[in-house]
């Protein structure tokens, strides 16, 4: 009886455990914190569109807040135990919650008042912790699929339901540190001809 209780409480902790965004977005593991900056840029001029404070606890966001390009603040979140709570300025408390599921997947849901359910993904991960592919089942049911070159994000394909080609967004490095996280991304679509750059401040343990 013993041995099924601790077997069934293990499965309900696997399953509520969250990836490591670290791992999933090819970040060391020693990062404590980090100001996540997106530009557009148009004709060689970048304007800021949104900045981001995170806040990370073994590899997972403990923390973050987002803000606008006049500093209005657009989204908090905060991990829970069991579910993440995003917080918003206009609109009601929504409930992240995540699930393991078999071959490397993640279920991540959002819910308002924790029952109805606004958006759902399942995440696949390759083995070295990766995003392989993120598939949208609740809304655009699009699916974008992650590319990669000498271990770094090179390119990320959208596609429809149907599998037809919706955007594809090529990657660029432009600056790492010597940990090896990348400071500064170009992030450029095909199809819609535009161009972001992302740029990142860590600060480690």
């Amino acid at each position: 009886m013993r041995i099924l209780c601790f077997l069934l409480l293990l499965f309900t902790l696997q399953s509520c455990a969250t990836k490591k965004h670290t791992e999933a977005h090819l970040l060391p593991d020693g990062i404590k914190s980090a100001t996540e900056e997106t530009f557009i840029v148009k004709n060689n001029q970048k304007k800021l569109l949104q900045k981001k404070e995170i806040v990370f606890k073994n590899g997972r966001i403990k923390h973050s807040k987002t803000f606008d390009s006049s500093g209005n603040l657009l989204q908090e979140t905060n991990k829970k135990m069991w579910f993440t709570e995003e917080l918003y300025p206009n609109k009601e408390t929504l409930y992240r919650k995540t699930r393991w599921k078999p071959n490397r997947r993640e279920r991540i849901s959002t819910y308002l008042k924790k029952q109805d359910k606004k958006s759902e993904s399942i995440y696949h991960y390759n083995k070295d912790g990766s995003i392989n592919k993120i598939v949208d089942n609740f809304s655009t049911f699009q699916t974008q699929h992650f590319y990669y070159t000498d271990n770094e994000l090179s390119k990320i394909e959208i596609t429809s339901k149907e599998g037809k080609v919706v955007d594809e967004v090529s990657i660029e490095c432009k600056e790492k540190d010597s940990q090896g996280t990348c400071l500064k991304q170009i992030r450029t679509s095909t199809k819609k001809a535009t161009k972001e750059e992302i740029t990142i401040t860590p600060i480690y343990d």
